[in-house]
């Protein structure tokens, strides 16, 4: 599972809008979110570099949590 912080999201519609993302790259893919920590954690057939730039394309600049 890759863990990833994304500082700017901070609602219902962030979330939905990630996840919509992260799906177009893989419609199987399990993601799991906590809002309170602006993380997303995810498992996804996807290359780590592409979920990256769709998600930054999105305006959600994402980087790997340590």
């Amino acid at each position: 599972m890759t863990r990833l912080n994304v500082p700017d999201m901070s609602c219902g519609h962030c979330k939905a809008a990630i996840e919509k993302t992260i799906r177009r790259l893989d419609a199987s893919a399990e993601i799991a979110f906590d809002m309170e920590a602006r993380r997303v954690e995810f498992t996804a057939a996807a290359d780590l570099a592409q979920v990256l730039e769709a998600l930054k394309a999105e305006g959600y600049p994402a980087s790997v949590a340590g």
